[in-house]
């Protein structure tokens, strides 16, 4: 098995971009949703682009997150920025995902009854980057439109009995939510996904990266990545 793709979402700031890539991070995740804590606007993010730029100019990808957004708008950022991929935490469809093409697309699926069935339509997509399995958000939090970072973990082993009946079979798999320095390892261990991301489990408070925690976060998908080899 190769080495687990590590994903840093929600960096606002040049400074947790470099620590991220620092550390050894595979992607850098920007947030353009207004209701999010991470939310930046483009001027952030353009400083957050050339710090990954000036560190690694090939190695970090650059994802920006959006939430049901104008698809001109979602092209519009991309271009601009010159990011690698979209992560999308929506109610985006196939059609939607497609139309953005050949960007690629990373989409976010809640953990559910439907699961299996959810990534079956995603097989349509020609430009998906991968799936990225979340922990469903609560009420409120749906209802405000407002992406993961919930801090909630879900049962990873039932996730892996999803995986094991076929439903991931020939697609990338991303693992998200919950996640933190302390439970990476064994999240990669169990679950052994394609990918992890993390937002909230890499902050000092609300909105707030700590580079100490990226940093230990890392090393512990890497050590996930030990165990599972």
């Amino acid at each position: 098995m190769g080495r687990t793709w590590v994903k840093i979402c929600g960096v606002r700031d040049p400074d947790m971009a470099r620590a991220a890539v620092a550390a050894g991070a595979d992607a850098v995740g920007l947030v353009f949703v207004e209701k999010s804590p991470r939310h930046v606007t483009m001027a952030e993010a353009i400083e957050v682009v050339r710090a990954v730029m000036e560190k690694s100019p090939t190695a970090t990808e650059l994802v920006g997150l959006f939430v049901d957004a104008e698809i001109q708008y979602v092209r519009q950022t991309a271009e601009e920025l010159k990011l690698s991929a979209v992560q999308l935490h929506g109610q985006e469809d196939v059609a939607y995902a497609r139309s953005l093409g050949p960007l690629r697309v990373f989409k976010a699926l809640a953990f559910g009854p439907d699961l299996a069935a959810k990534m079956k339509v995603w097989r349509e997509c020609p430009n998906l980057g991968g799936l990225l399995i979340d922990t469903p958000p609560p009420d409120g939090a749906k209802a405000m439109g407002l992406p993961g970072g919930s801090g909630r973990a879900f049962d990873w082993e039932e996730l892996r009995k999803v995986l094991d009946g076929g439903a991931g079979a020939g697609l990338r798999v991303i693992l998200a939510g919950g996640l933190t320095p302390e439970n990476v390892a064994e999240a990669v261990r169990v679950v052994k996904p394609w990918g992890v991301d993390v937002s909230s489990g890499v902050e000092s408070r609300r909105g707030i990266k700590d580079a100490g925690l990226i940093r230990a976060f890392v090393a512990g998908a890497r050590a996930g990545d030990t165990k599972t080899s």
